[in-house]
């Protein structure tokens, strides 16, 4: 006969009870896994701790990549006082302060970490006041966040710590934690748990190499799941519940990630809004940063765009700050904005394109002199020199003009920039066509001509 597994008799001591990611949670290195490319035996942290020189760092990896126990582990290995904050739910006044505390700690001789889970939400204000204490080693600042460093921490503390990269765990990683939960944890030892078919690679498959997710779907589908002959069963149908049904294709480290990304941007670049908007909502349904979204149309707006609408730009960077500010799930509403937007304006190339054509001339060619009459003279001796001489100021003629030659004075004229007739871009065009005939005169070779 089957019946429902309650893992707890007691329901005082089911409410005590550390959730399964917790209670497994490594103390030490050697029981660490994943990683190997900072925490493996001879890298940066196994270093770090063995010689016991603790520095400064941001931990940057997806979720479930461990971030968190990592800094633990560093705390453990330590005579550090640690403490921990979550940047969603701590300000100033909590930052502060431990950094009061780690200050007279220091002035002992003894060590403060302080441990920041989700940095990338403290704003400027809150950042700059990390600054000095780090740069004083008042404290040891390990700060965690999903987000890339270079876009969400301010650069004066972010050249204060190292960044250290965490990847999405591997399929052997997961294997190899899940294995560790089944075998070593005080619950589930005692059980007798049996994946059906090919449920547990469909548990490993279906995380996106987040061991928290593996160890908390594994908690929920133990709970739900039924007895038969002393065996607990765990099917796919359970953890697909478990999962909350969230297991589509969209892994954000595999191929379809990219394949879907790329479909996205090329529904956008080909003028369909409906296209865009499915696969948008594939990828934020699959869990998709929607920060990583709204910075691929940044890109798109200058790079498919262009001068054609150049508000276009503008509006993608008002959305990324709106995105950030807003945050999920109210910021599909933005991305959605931004998305039908870019879809449905004028596109072009030209500026990308330009950029590519004068790199290339730039790798070919010599670096060339700076014509006389293009320098500054700030000094005497240069104006002597002929610094700026016959320099001719285009405001102080017609329409703000004057036919002159900018480029070096070896180097023929040349044509970058082949603006098209699209949008607002077709302006740009005649502006040009007017003031350089020569150079942007009709041409059947150039693009929309």
């Amino acid at each position: 006969m089957n019946k429902k597994v309650d893992i707890f008799s007691d329901k005082e001591k089911q409410k005590e009870l550390k959730p399964l990611a917790d209670r497994i949670r490594p103390n030490t290195l050697d029981g660490f896994i994943g990683q190997t490319n900072i925490a493996g035996p001879g890298k940066i942290l196994s270093k770090s701790i063995k010689h016991g020189r603790i520095f400064s760092m941001i931990l940057w990896g997806p979720p479930g990549t461990g971030k968190t126990t990592l800094a633990r582990i560093i705390a453990n290995h330590s005579d550090a006082k640690f403490y921990q904050l979550n940047a969603v739910a701590s300000g100033v006044k909590d930052v502060r302060k431990v950094i009061k505390i780690g200050k007279n700690r220091h002035q002992r001789g003894e060590p403060t970490i302080l441990f920041i889970d989700e940095i990338h939400r403290f704003n400027k204000a809150q950042q700059d006041a990390l600054l000095r204490a780090v740069e004083n080693g008042n404290i040891i600042l390990i700060g965690a966040t999903t987000e890339n460093p270079s876009f969400e921490v301010i650069a004066p503390l972010l050249s204060r710590c190292r960044v250290l990269r965490l990847d999405s765990l591997s399929d052997q990683d997961l294997e190899s934690i899940l294995d560790n939960a089944l075998h070593n944890d005080t619950i589930l030892k005692e059980m007798d748990i049996e994946f059906k078919d090919d449920s547990r690679n469909f548990l490993i498959n279906s995380i996106g190499g987040d061991a928290r997710k593996l160890l908390n779907a594994l908690e929920t589908a133990i709970d739900m799941a039924d007895e038969k002959d002393g065996k607990i069963q765990i099917t796919r149908a359970i953890l697909k519940e478990a999962l909350q049904d969230r297991t589509r294709l969209y892994d954000k480290k595999a191929d379809y990630h990219y394949d879907t990304i790329s479909a996205f941007i090329k529904s956008v670049r080909g003028s369909d809004p409906d296209a865009a908007l499915y696969w948008m909502c594939v990828m934020l349904d699959g869990g998709e940063d929607p920060l990583f979204i709204a910075r691929r149309l940044i890109i798109l707006a200058s790079e498919d765009i262009g001068n054609a609408n150049p508000s276009a730009l503008m509006i993608a960077q008002d959305g990324y700050n709106a995105v950030h500010s807003v945050g999920m799930p109210e910021a599909e509403i933005i991305l959605s904005q931004v998305t039908t937007y870019l879809a449905s304006s004028p596109k072009s190339n030209a500026s990308y394109m330009a950029l590519q054509r004068a790199k290339q001339a730039v790798k070919k060619n010599s670096t060339h002199n700076v014509p006389l009459h293009l320098r500054n003279a700030p000094t005497k001796l240069m104006e002597k020199k002929g610094y700026g001489k016959n320099y001719k100021y285009p405001h102080d003629h017609k329409d703000h003009f004057v036919n002159e030659h900018y480029f070096p004075e070896d180097m023929p004229t040349q044509k970058f920039y082949k603006p098209t007739r699209l949008g607002r871009e077709s302006r740009i065009k005649d502006r040009l066509q007017h003031f350089w005939p020569k150079r942007y005169k009709s041409n059947s070779h150039d693009q929309d001509d």
